[in-house]
């Protein structure tokens, strides 16, 4: 887990590409979480390395061709190791090679790159939780059907 200051053109740069999206389909949060999504991105590929892409398969493209979709939460709190990181259910068919995950202080000006992990793998090695279900790992009531793997399972990036 790698703690990143966000410039603030960087929350700047968050923002715009927020304003210009607009409210996605299936948004749990109703579009409240698009900054910090593509602060994400942006701390992803400050660590990373690569080009921008931001289909809806994947937001990165790195030097070796590999295809990253950055995974973004926000958090008022430093994540701890325990903590899940979520994929919903409706993105497994995005055209990816590999998962980054990133938690965003509700502030705006840290942000914790957690790491990577392959797509492949992710759905063998997650579990699945359904929609009003209570995980029991932390006593969160799921707002979407999704796939949870802990953060003390990625594995750190190195280029």
């Amino acid at each position: 887990m790698r703690l990143i200051g966000i410039p603030a053109s960087a929350v700047q740069r968050a923002k715009a590409k927020a304003d210009e999206m607009g409210l996605l389909n299936n948004s749990i949060t109703s579009g409240h979480g698009n900054v910090a999504g593509f602060a994400g991105e942006e701390v992803a590929r400050f660590v990373m390395g690569g080009t921008e892409k931001n289909t809806f398969d994947y937001d990165l493209i790195l030097d070796d061709g590999s295809r990253v979709d950055v995974k973004t939460k926000r958090t008022k709190a430093k994540p701890q190791p325990h903590y899940d990181c979520s994929v919903a259910a409706y993105n497994t068919r995005q055209d990816c090679d590999l998962y980054a995950f990133v938690r965003v202080h509700n502030d705006l000006k840290i942000a914790w790159f957690l790491g990577v992990y392959p797509k492949d793998a992710y759905y063998r090695d997650a579990r699945f939780l359904r929609r009003g279900e209570v995980d029991q790992a932390n006593n969160f009531t799921v707002k979407a059907d999704c796939y949870n793997l802990s953060i003390d399972k990625l594995y750190t990036f190195s280029a």
